[in-house]
């Protein structure tokens, strides 16, 4: 048995912690889920909610459950420390801050926008992103002028924060801003990233073909 479980599904936030596994350099199996037949029991029991990425880390003392991407990221990063994903003393806060602001403010502002939902002004003071506008500023500020999250060095946080960062810009839900593009090039130039994206690629179902006008 390897080390981790993956329940995932190409089509899903499951690629996140797809690259964290290759990021960490750790042994898993993958159990694919699909959005068309009953989960499998096993998923049920680890995570009720059924909700995938859920990871499943077969430690020595037993199994443990890990759901949410940030978590999986952070534990990873954690538990497979000779990878050096983790972050140092210095770079803690920024470790921290980033990875949880991608979690809060990006992803809520991003769902907000796609659903239509825009805070007016007393409802800003009560949303956690504030607005889609003030969270983009905050962002494309703090990657502008530095390689990755905590500064020059590759860590952890990067796989979750540009996980949100790649996914915007493919579906358009961020803009092409000159920080977050230069940021997604250096990521998608990771051996790692590239070895994950291609699993789940080699397994998305086929785009059906056009019919000529």
């Amino acid at each position: 048995m390897a080390d981790y479980t993956l329940f995932t599904n190409p089509m899903s936030r499951g690629q996140i912690a797809r690259w964290a596994l290759h990021e960490a350099g750790a042994d898993y199996d993958q159990v694919i889920v699909s959005y068309t037949e009953p989960k499998p029991e096993a998923l049920l029991k680890a995570n009720p909610m059924g909700k995938i990425p859920t990871l499943i880390h077969h430690s020595p003392d037993g199994d443990r459950t890990i759901t949410e991407c940030a978590a999986i990221c952070a534990y990873l990063a954690e538990t497979e420390s000779a990878a050096g994903l983790a972050p140092t003393v210095a770079e803690r806060a920024d470790y921290y801050r980033w990875m949880f602001f991608a979690a809060g403010p990006v992803e809520q502002a991003i769902t907000a926008r796609s659903f239509g939902f825009e805070p007016n002004e007393r409802q800003q003071r009560s949303a956690g992103f504030g607005t889609y506008d003030l969270m983009l500023e905050t962002l494309t500020g703090h990657l502008a002028g530095r390689d990755f999250v905590c500064g020059e060095r590759f860590t952890m946080a990067d796989v979750y924060v540009g996980s949100h960062v790649l996914f915007g810009l493919a579906f358009k839900t961020l803009p092409a801003h000159p920080a977050l593009l230069a940021y997604a090039e250096r990521l998608k130039a990771r051996p790692a990233y590239r070895a994950a994206l291609a699993i789940d690629m080699a397994m998305m179902p086929p785009r059906p073909e056009k019919t000529p006008a």
